[in-house]
Order: C-alpha cells, then structure tokens, then sequence
C-alpha cells in the first residue's frame, strides 16, 4: 500500500514579498522584470535619440524590429486597424523578448538570494498568466470598440448551437498562450542547466545560442497570435 501525500510536494520556491496578510507576490520575478523594463525603455531611448537618414547599427536594430511587427499587426488586422493596436502589440514583443533573453544571456543562478532564484520572468507562469490576460482583456475590448454590442452575435455565427463552442474557444486562447510561452522557457533553461552542469563551460555555448533564437521566436509567435485574435474579432 503506497501513500501518496501531494500536498505536501513543493514545486516552486520563491521569494515572497508580502503587501498583507493575504496579498504578497514573488519578488524575484519582480526584481528582474523591472530591470527587464527598464534595459528596453534605455534601448530604445539611446537607439531613437539621434535618428539619421543613413541608419546606425543600432537604428537598424530598431527599424527591423518595428518593421517586422508592423508587418505582423498589418497580416493579423489588416491596414485600418493595424494601427489602433500596433502599440500594445509591440510592447509585448519587446517584454517578452526582453524577458526570454535575460534568462538565456545572464546566469542568474550565481547570484544567491535567501530564497527561491533569480530567473526570466516568463519563467513565472504568474507573468505569462498576465500577459496573456492582457491580451485577451485587448482582444475583447476591440470587439467592443470595433462592433459595438454588435460583437456578441459572433457567440451565434453560424448556428445558435455553436454558442457553448464559441465561449470555451475564448477562455482556451488565453490558456495556450500561457501556458505555450511559460512551457518554453522553463524547458529551454533547464535543457542549458543540466548540460551546463554535466560537461565543461564552453560546450553549453552553442545550446545558449540556440536558446536565444528560441526566445525571439517565441516572442514572436506571442505577438503574432495577439494580432490574430484580435484581428479575428475586427475582421
């Protein structure tokens, strides 16, 4: 006879702020979100201050990534309302980009701290939970904006029948993008962790530098399935 006691199984160890009694959050992934936050606010400061007509590398950077999302949010929600949400858009690919390459570049793991471990906050399902509320929250309040009351006849197209369907489809989005961008991360810093620690320093090289290459996909892919869902609703 085996017993199994999973309550008492500890998945998760964090440094705990506490606000009040029932309010605290993990100061960790607080501590490394804002240096996140404030890493691309200076990026994107230092790179826009002097804009020349012949681009500097750093320009560059910046008019690629802009293009690219620019491209996105057009493909998603087409040339009339690309621009309405082309902000929301890009702020969340250069969060998520931002946080995906903090955990790939820096090791945070050196860095001690009485408890739990620095880390990406996208490691967090709490952060991936809330950017993917925020995009849902983004996603409904286009249809508002764009249709009006008229928006909840989607919920009947085609067939009333299809109404249970169609509410389950829109609690679901938020799930896989939440749980898609956390489960990535988590598996591409544990995949550079243990190899890391069962061959020398420089062997791990290449799997960081695939690692960084994952991040911007997934960052990507976050902000092209944001346009979807919004474009879906102001098709």
């Amino acid at each position: 006879m085996y017993t199994f006691f999973l309550a008492n199984i500890d998945v998760g160890s964090h440094l705990y702020v506490n606000l009040t009694e029932n309010l605290h959050f993990h100061g960790e992934t607080v501590i490394v979100s804002t240096l996140v936050l404030f890493a691309v606010i200076l990026f994107l400061l230092i790179g826009t201050s002097n804009l020349q007509r012949v681009p500097g590398t750093l320009q560059n950077i910046i008019e690629t990534i802009y293009e690219t999302i620019k491209s996105v949010a057009i493909t998603q929600m087409g040339p009339s309302y690309y621009s309405q949400f082309l902000p929301f858009i890009a702020t969340i690919f250069l969060f998520v980009l931002g946080c995906n390459w903090a955990g790939a570049l820096i090791p945070w793991k050196l860095i001690e701290i009485p408890e739990g471990e620095l880390a990406a906050p996208t490691n967090d399902i709490n952060t991936t939970a809330c950017l993917a509320i925020l995009t849902s929250l983004t996603y409904f309040g286009a249809g508002f904006k764009i249709k009006g009351i008229g928006y909840f006849a989607r919920y009947i197209k085609p067939t009333p029948l299809l109404l249970p369907i169609n509410i389950i489809e829109d609690f679901t989005k938020p799930l896989s993008l939440n749980f898609r961008l956390f489960g990535n991360v988590v598996a591409d810093e544990l995949t550079v962790t243990v190899i890391a620690s069962v061959v020398p320093l420089f062997i791990p090289v290449p799997i960081m530098i695939l690692g960084l290459f994952a991040s911007t996909i997934q960052a990507l892919i976050f902000a092209t399935l944001a346009s979807a869902y919004i474009g879906e609703v102001i098709e």
